[in-house]
């Protein structure tokens, strides 16, 4: 609260603001209206306590025609940015409710008054929070100011409830796929449309990630015209609107509007949604393998890694490199390539590789370091084997294959570079020999 002993030093000159309000514009054309009255009485009680240092500001703040009801004022606004510039100390009014007829906008009043350490009389109503008695009624006032928030608040809360276990939509942005109509959610068939597809795509994809660049891709956005990401899709996702029911504080009720999704779709977003989202990534990246994922390698030695997209019901496999992705196109002469025609020349190699002489020597003699039992044509049998089992394998295993064989593969303009593990190799003859290499089922 404001602290009367600031202003209380003898010889302190107070500068004292008058502020006048009439919520009518009849008879503010009279020579001498009600705000001429209201001032006249105010100057008269400033000049009576001259003795106190009181002085008048003489610029006027004056509000005719405007309610009580509002601080949206132009002479208020002019008093509170005066206020706040340092340029007033007491506000002086003829009535308490001049300044404002709301409780809750009297305590904003009442907050800046404070911070700026400015105090306020009321002439004919005793009220001057410079004494102690002022400052008792101002606490008394702040008090019913807050009782009388809380009780609306709790009225319009319990109104809210009520309307919504009626099903009613009670306002606000509506959700994606609807329109209002006479206060009423109706479905916007364009968009509802969009949203089945989003629904059904995402129990097909499982990711909201993968989703979020199909949506881009067709130049979906939301209401407001943003792009819609995975945020975004999560709260659709999990939106009860759309099964036709209306939500409070998490329990749902029969909408009056229709739903868009039918119950059995829903479960199954619903159930998706209960796993984990590293689960869910794990299980996208399981079906989009990438056999040559850290072996891959530009020109400029950044690494290249795997990325997908789809059209339709096709997936798009590619390598992109790491300089472009950071730097944008042209940062690599090879920037991006496809997927299965990579790894179909790398895995070509490494079948012509395994049919070369120097090669199976030179697994032999690197198996039997660790077992001394292996002989050349069991080795040489084993890599020879591998060819026609390739295409039987699980992509997995594909991939944990060609990681045990490949240290690296550089990209050239002109062509492609396979550096081998030949522990790697001995390694896979020994588990060829043992028959310990996962076949497909």
């Amino acid at each position: 609260m404001t602290k009367p002993l600031a202003i209380a030093k003898v010889g302190r000159k107070l500068r004292c603001a008058v502020y006048t309000r009439k919520s009518s514009e009849e008879g503010l054309e009279q020579e001498f209206n009600s705000l001429h009255a209201q001032r006249e009485a105010c100057e008269a009680y400033i000049a009576s306590q001259r003795s106190e240092g009181w002085v008048l500001v003489r610029d006027q703040y004056d509000d005719g025609g405007i309610s009580g009801g509002t601080l949206d004022r132009p002479g208020l606004t002019r008093l509170l940015e005066d206020i706040d510039d340092g340029l007033v100390d007491v506000v002086v009014v003829y009535k308490i409710d001049r300044l404002s007829r709301s409780l809750a906008d009297f305590a904003k009043l009442v907050e800046v008054f404070d911070r700026n350490a400015v105090t306020f009389v009321s002439v004919t109503q005793s009220f001057n929070t410079t004494t102690s008695m002022g400052r008792l009624t101002l606490n008394i006032l702040l008090s019913f100011a807050q009782f009388e928030r809380e009780v609306t608040a709790e009225r319009i809360r319990d109104k809210i409830a009520a309307s919504r276990r009626k099903g009613m939509w009670m306002g606000g942005a509506p959700p994606y796929g609807y329109r209002v109509e006479n206060r009423k959610l109706v479905v916007d068939e364009p968009r509802a449309a969009d949203l089945r597809w989003i629904f059904a795509r995402f129990i097909e994809t499982g990711s909201c990630t993968a989703l979020a660049r199909e949506a881009a891709k067709r130049g979906l956005r939301t209401p407001r015209g943003n792009r819609i990401d995975k945020k975004y899709l999560y709260r659709l996702l999990n939106n009860r609107a759309y099964i036709g029911e209306a939500v409070h504080k998490g329990q749902g009720y029969p909408g009056e509007h229709d739903g868009i999704i039918d119950h059995g779709t829903w479960s199954k977003v619903q159930a998706i949604l209960q796993e984990s989202p590293r689960t869910r990534a794990a299980r996208t990246r399981a079906e989009t393998p990438a056999l040559l994922k850290g072996l891959l390698f530009g020109p400029d030695g950044a690494a290249f890694s795997p990325t997908h997209t789809r059209k339709g019901d096709r997936l798009y496999r590619y390598y992109v490199s790491q300089s472009v992705l950071k730097h944008g196109a042209g940062a690599c002469p090879v920037g991006r390539l496809p997927a299965g025609e990579i790894e179909a020349a790398v895995v070509d190699r490494l079948r012509a590789v395994f049919r070369q002489p120097e090669i199976v020597a030179g697994t032999w003699k690197a198996a039997r370091k660790q077992d001394g039992d292996v002989a050349e044509t069991e080795a040489r049998d084993a890599l020879h084997q591998l060819d026609p089992l390739w295409d039987e394998l699980f992509p997995a295993e594909q991939a944990r294959i060609l990681a045990l064989l490949v240290e690296r593969v550089d990209i050239a303009p002109d062509g492609l570079d396979i550096r081998l593990r030949v522990d790697g190799l001995a390694g896979l003859a020994r588990e060829m020999r043992s028959g310990d290499t996962g076949e497909a089922a």
